[in-house]
């Protein structure tokens, strides 16, 4: 299998740790990982769909901290909807990794690490290679149409 981990620059402290946490999970499954790097959430939806046109699965991952306006919701509900619509389209997994939350406190319990309670970067490795896998499958035995 083939994965493209596209991570954002912003908040680049967690973000670095779900990036290495989610190509160790790749490389550990026996994935090919290519590596790309955005500056911030709103890229990752282009670069994902460019990267699904010519990978078995993608896996974004970035962290969007909420701050004192409306702008958090705006680049969550605008991220979450362009990969969505990059998975669909493309008929390419993509793993969401992006954290989305209240403080960065929160975002290192999430971004694994040393007494860290989820690893979010592995784990969007891991939803999105198995559904790779399972894609095959039916693609395999489903009657057509």
């Amino acid at each position: 299998m083939t994965v493209a981990i596209v991570s954002t620059h912003w908040n680049e402290k967690i973000v670095t740790r779900l990036h290495d946490h989610a190509v160790d999970a790749a490389r550990g499954l026996g994935a090919k990982v290519d590596e790309f790097w955005v500056a911030g959430a709103f890229e990752l939806p282009v670069v994902a769909q460019a990267c699904a046109r010519r990978y078995d699965a993608v896996v974004a991952l970035g962290c969007v901290i909420r701050g004192e306006t409306a702008h958090f919701d705006y680049v969550c509900d605008s991220v979450t909807a362009g990969l969505t619509r990059v998975a669909l389209d493309e008929e390419t997994p993509v793993g969401n990794g992006v954290l989305t939350v209240d403080d960065e406190d929160q975002a290192l319990e999430r971004a694994g690490g040393e007494d860290a309670k989820e690893d979010k970067g592995a784990d969007a490795v891991y939803a999105a290679l198995g559904a790779v896998a399972e894609l095959r499958k039916a693609r395999a035995t489903a009657p057509k149409r």
